[in-house]
C-alpha cells in the first residue's frame, strides 16, 4: 500500500472516537472536515529544549508550539493505523494550540525491500533529529526465511539500541466495557491497572559470546550470555520506582535470583536504589514463575512490575492478555535523554487483513496519547485523548 493509499479519510469510528473529545480540543470545522496532513520527507533540524530524564521518567522536550515528529509506519497494517492517528493528533493539536511537522522513515520488512537494511542510517538521522517517534508494527510472512540480519525485527532491536532505548512502559489496564474480552473471570480481571516496565537493551538478547558452533565431538550448540552491569539495573530501577511514585507507590521486581547469578546482582541493585532513594515506594521481590502463576491468579496485587529484557518480553505479553487482546495496549520506549521516546502499540503487523480498511487504530491511538505525556509536555492533551478512548 502506497502512503497515498493509506491517506484516506476517517472513517465512521474515528469519527465518534474525535466527537468524544472534550470541546475544549475540538472545533466544528475540525471534525465536519477531517484532513491529514502533507508528511514531508525533508529533514528536519536538531530539536531544542530538550530535558533531561535523570530520575524516574520525565518529559524529554518542554511544552512550545510545533513539535517534530517522526513517523515509521512499518509494514503490514502499520500505514493504515498511522495515517489514522495522525489525523487524530491534527485536531487534537489545533485546539490545543501547537503544531505538528511531521516525516516518514522506513523500518522492518518495507526498509528491507527500498533499501536491504531494516533500520537504515537515514532512519536513524530522521528519529535523531525530532523530539519523538511513532512505530506502527514491523513484520509479514514475506520476510520470515530471510537470515537472521535480514529480518524487521532486527531492525527493531537496532533502532532500541542505537536511540538508547532502554526502558519500555506497557501498561495493561482493564476497561469495564471491556472486562468480557478477558478469557478470566470478570471478578480476576476488573479493575486491573498495572504498568509493566521492561529493561530493553540489555540481558540474553544483546549479551555476547552468542552464536550456534560445533563441538569437538561433531555435534552443535547454540549458545547466548545473559549478562546485565549495575549501571543497566540501577537505572531501569530508577524508571520504575519513578513511575510506582506517580501510581500506587508499589513495586514489585521480577528475577529469578535463587538460581541465576545476574538475577542475585539485579535483586541487590534494585533493592539499594529503593533504600537510598524511594522510601515511599513498598518494594517486593518475586520469582519469574511465581510472577507468571500470579499475574493469572490474582492480578489485582499488582501495581508496577520491573524486570529485565527476557522475564519482561514475557510478562508483558501475559499481562495484556488481561485486557483481553494485545490489540488495545500501546507502549512507551525511553532512554537517552538527549533523543527522541518510541511509541507504538503492541500488536503485529496483521499482514492478512493488510489494505482492507479492518484494522482497530486505537492501540496505536493510545500509543500517541503516551507521547504526548512523556516526550511532549502535553499531559492535558494526552488525558483528554485517553479518556475519548475510554468512551468510545
Amino acid at each position: 500500500m502506497t502512503n497515498a493509499e493509506a491517506r484516506r479519510p476517517l472513517h465512521s469510528s474515528l469519527l465518534s472516537l474525535l466527537l468524544l473529545l472534550p470541546s475544549s480540543f475540538l472545533t466544528a470545522r475540525a471534525f465536519l472536515h477531517p484532513s491529514f496532513p502533507s508528511l514531508s520527507s525533508t529533514r528536519m533540524q536538531t530539536p531544542t529544549g530538550r530535558r533531561h530524564r535523570t530520575e524516574g521518567v520525565r518529559m524529554a522536550v518542554g511544552a512550545k508550539g510545533e513539535y517534530a515528529v517522526t513517523l515509521l509506519p512499518g509494514d503490514g497494517i502499520g500505514p493504515e493505523i498511522m495515517t489514522a492517528t495522525v489525523g487524530v493528533l491534527e485536531v487534537v493539536a489545533a485546539k490545543a494550540s501547537f503544531k505538528f511537522k511531521f516525516q516518514d522513515a522506513l523500518i522492518g520488512g518495507a526498509a528491507l525491500d527500498a533499501m536491504d537494511d531494516p533500520f537504515p542510517d537515514t532512519s536513524l538521522q530522521a528519529c535523531q533529529s525530532s523530539d519523538s517517534v511513532l512505530l506502527a508494527c514491523i513484520g509479514g510472512y514475506k520476510w520470515d526465511k530471510n537470515p537472521r540480519e535480514k529480518r524487521p525485527e532486527t531492525g527493531l532491536l537496532k533502532m532500541r539500541k542505537t536511540l538508547g532505548l532502554f526502558a519500555n512502559l506497557r501498561p495493561a489496564k482493564v476497561l469495564p466495557q471491556l472486562v468480557s474480552a478477558s478469557t478470566l473471570k470478570p471478578e480476576v480481571v476488573s479493575g486491573v491497572d498495572i504498568m509493566v516496565v521492561r529493561e530493553l537493551t540489555g540481558d540474553v538478547y544483546f549479551g555476547t559470546p552468542k552464536g550456534i558452533r560445533t563441538g569437538s565431538d561433531g555435534e552443535r550448540e547454540g549458545f547466548n550470555n545473559m549478562i546485565y552491569k549495575e549501571s543497566e539495573i540501577r537505572r531501569i530501577a530508577q524508571v520504575a520506582y519513578g513511575v510506582a511514585e506517580k501510581r500506587g507507590k508499589k513495586l514489585c521486581s521480577v528475577d529469578k535470583a535463587n538460581v541465576l547469578d545476574v538475577s542475585q546482582l539485579w535483586r541487590e541493585v534494585v533493592t539499594e536504589e529503593g533504600l537510598r532513594h524511594h522510601p515511599d515506594v513498598a518494594l517486593e521481590h518475586m520469582y519469574v514463575d511465581n510472577a507468571a502463576m500470579q499475574l493469572i491468579r490474582n492480578p489485582k496485587q499488582f501495581d508496577t512490575i520491573v524486570c529485565g529484557n527476557l522475564f519482561g518480553d514475557i510478562l508483558s505479553d501475559e499481562a495484556s492478555m488481561l485486557v483481553g487482546s494485545l490489540g488495545m495496549l500501546p507502549s512507551a520506549s525511553l532512554g537517552d535523554p538527549r533523543g527522541p521516546g518510541v511509541f507504538e502499540p503492541c500488536h503485529g503487523s496483521a499482514p492478512d487483513i493488510a489494505g482492507e480498511d479492518k484494522a482497530n487504530p486505537l492501540a496505536m491511538i493510545l500509543s500517541a496519547a503516551m507521547m504526548l505525556r512523556y516526550d511532549l509536555s502535553q499531559p492535558q492533551a494526552a488525558e483528554a485523548l485517553e479518556a475519548a478512548v475510554e468512551r468510545t
